[in-house]
């Protein structure tokens, strides 16, 4: 990564420019193309360091419900039941904890009980039963920018 890249990074990741063509002023305020601009977020994507790009919405204030779930997995299942839980349109993220419960993954659907419903079939399909369902009693949320 070069300066110009962190540059794109450190503009990106909570002011992306809400405007029909944000690549160009993405690409004006750092000296770039706006073609050049495009082509290093998509590489930076490709890389894994840009995960996604989109909107953030308070998902209670548009009635959904929303959990964090852990799930107990072995080292050889892993890889099956992320490509599993990750299939759901509902799990916007999940990562790997050093914890005997390995996997966790915050699931959103219009109802608790269509995620319990969710929740049963991944059960079901992966044969991994320890999965724990934590809805947050109390919602904290932490916004972060990374300095680049």
């Amino acid at each position: 990564m070069d300066k110009i890249d962190r540059a794109i990074l450190n503009r990106i990741q909570s002011n992306f420019p809400l405007i029909s063509r944000p690549f160009l002023e993405i690409g004006q305020e750092t000296g770039i193309s706006e073609r050049e601009a495009l082509e290093r977020i998509k590489r930076l994507k490709q890389k894994g360091i840009i995960r996604k790009i989109g909107a953030e919405f308070d998902s209670r204030k548009l009635g959904y419900a929303s959990t964090l779930c852990a799930a107990r997995v072995a080292e050889e299942e892993v890889q099956r039941f992320v490509e599993l839980i990750n299939s759901y349109p509902g799990v916007t993220h999940n990562y790997r904890r050093r914890h005997r419960y390995n996997i966790w993954f915050t699931f959103i659907a219009d109802s608790k009980e269509k995620i319990g419903q969710y929740l049963k079939e991944i059960r079901s399909r992966s044969g991994i039963s320890d999965i724990l369902d934590l809805p947050a009693v109390r919602l904290f949320k932490l916004k972060v920018d990374l300095r680049v």
